[in-house]
């Protein structure tokens, strides 16, 4: 996309009349179907906000500058706290034909305010703008997604201290194998959650980088101050390169796609082992009535479609990293119009995930746990690990223990003694509960959502 520094915009005749805030040396006006096919609209809205919050800073750095004037710049600032107001209420139209949410604010920027709506554009194009928007929208939804983790990390630390003494079979190649806990098998999915954690936090710090300034991807004459705008929209640091800062267009969605598709693996597996435990053949927990579904000629089925959904849904998820990648795929440097497409499948994601997590934090709550499961004799032979332990504990040899409890259950003669004495670091008996707990706090501080918030609330003040 070309677009024009510091002067004012000729215009193309759109269909409607109007005009293209692009034209220049265009003739003919745009086709209704090429304006539909390339929309980008529909995906934009989400933005406005962001787009809105870039280019009150952008129109102060061009102040600082001078650039344009304080007056501008002060007329700019009310005009588009005027058109936010308006999409917060519902009374703004936006027209397909403008595009973009950049050239719907722009547009009717212009019309409310004049002369001083043609010069915010002064100094960047549509293509840093559509970066920082992205990166100011990601950044704000992974508060959220953040904070939606939190809420499910408790919630599994709870029910971890809840049922840290009550046994389950622990399982390899879905085979009986040794005691595990509800201790051990909710707190699990609590640590994993921390490393998913670390991984967002990665993804934040990458998105948390200021591009505006680099304009269509090779900086601009006029003399900015990108420090200025980093500073005032509260980011860690610049994409210095303005070239590379191009190059950032979805190498950050692609990034941050696969912390996300990270918190939806480790939910997808939990929402498997709900499933599985939650069947008659295991009936090692109960779900609640209100996240089950009833069979329409089975009366006596409880279905755990909400789990099965969440699979799906995370799975669903887990494929974003790789759309992403295809669009990408064989793409050189600079910018292309393929990357629009990226939007459409990346915005909603937060929503898609902040619904699920929120979901399985409801159902984690009030799920039941069979609390008799270890006193089954189908599981009594979990516990020959634990009398082949005994038996070297008494001086036996391991591997002659190990052959005498073998054969022991082989000839129907194995009694087990159903306790165990676990006393390690995260083992049964020694769950470090509260080791996770501080891992999670450190890696949520780590982020420092404070400092984005507070620069983003006095510029929009």
């Amino acid at each position: 996309m070309a677009h024009c520094f510091g002067r004012l915009f000729w215009y193309l005749e759109k269909g409607d009349g109007s005009m293209a805030l692009w034209g220049g040396r265009f003739e003919a006006g745009v086709a209704e179907v090429t304006q539909e096919f390339g929309a980008s609209l529909p995906a934009d809205k989400h933005l406005y906000k962001q787009d809105i919050a870039g280019s009150k800073a952008h129109a102060k750095m061009l102040a600082a500058q001078g650039i344009i004037s304080a007056e501008d710049e002060q007329a700019i600032a009310k005009g588009l706290t005027g058109i936010e107001q308006d999409i917060d209420a519902g009374n703004f139209t936006f027209d397909i034909n403008d595009e973009d949410i950049h050239m719907s604010i722009e547009s009717e920027l212009t019309r409310r305010i004049g002369e001083a709506g043609k010069r915010l554009h002064t100094g960047r194009s549509r293509n840093d703008q559509v970066l920082l928007d992205l990166k100011l929208f990601t950044r704000a939804e992974i508060k959220e997604v953040a904070e939606a983790v939190e809420q499910l990390f408790h919630v599994l630390i709870m029910q971890s201290e809840r049922y840290k003494d009550v046994l389950m079979p622990g399982y390899t190649h879905l085979q009986i194998a040794m005691p595990s806990s509800f201790g051990l098998w909710f707190g699990a999915y609590a640590e994993s959650l921390v490393d998913d954690m670390l991984f967002l936090h990665a993804a934040f710090r990458m998105c948390n980088r200021n591009p505006l300034g680099s304009a269509a991807g090779y900086g601009s004459s006029f003399p900015l101050n990108r420090t200025l705008t980093t500073r005032l929209l509260g980011f860690e640091s610049l994409n210095y390169n303005v070239v590379y800062a191009q190059m950032g267009r979805g190498k950050t969605e692609r990034t941050v796609a696969n912390a996300l598709a990270g918190i939806a693996s480790t939910v997808s597996r939990l929402a498997f082992d709900a499933c599985l435990y939650n069947s008659q053949n295991f009936g090692f927990i109960k779900l609640p009535d209100q996240y089950t579904t009833g069979s329409s000629i089975m009366p006596h089925k409880k279905n755990p479609d909400v789990f099965e959904l969440t699979r799906a849904k995370c799975n669903r998820l887990q494929s974003l990293p790789y759309q992403i990648t295809m669009i990408l795929n064989n793409l050189p440097s600079g910018y292309f119009r393929d990357m629009q497409l990226i939007k459409e499948a990346f915005l909603p994601a937060f929503d898609e995930l902040k619904s699920i997590l929120n979901m399985v934090n409801a159902m984690l709550s009030e799920i039941k746990v069979n609390t008799d499961v270890a006193q089954d004799d189908r599981y009594k032979f979990m516990f020959s690990v634990e009398e082949v332990n005994r038996l070297t504990r008494e001086g036996m040899p391991f591997r002659d223990a190990y052959k005498k409890v073998g054969l022991d259950i082989e000839a129907g003669r194995f009694e087990p003694v159903k306790e165990v004495h676990h006393t390690h670091e995260g083992s049964i008996g020694n769950l470090c509960n509260d080791r996770i707990e501080a891992l999670f706090a450190e890696t949520l501080k780590a982020f420092r959502f404070d400092e984005y918030h507070r620069a983003i609330d006095a510029l929009l003040k």
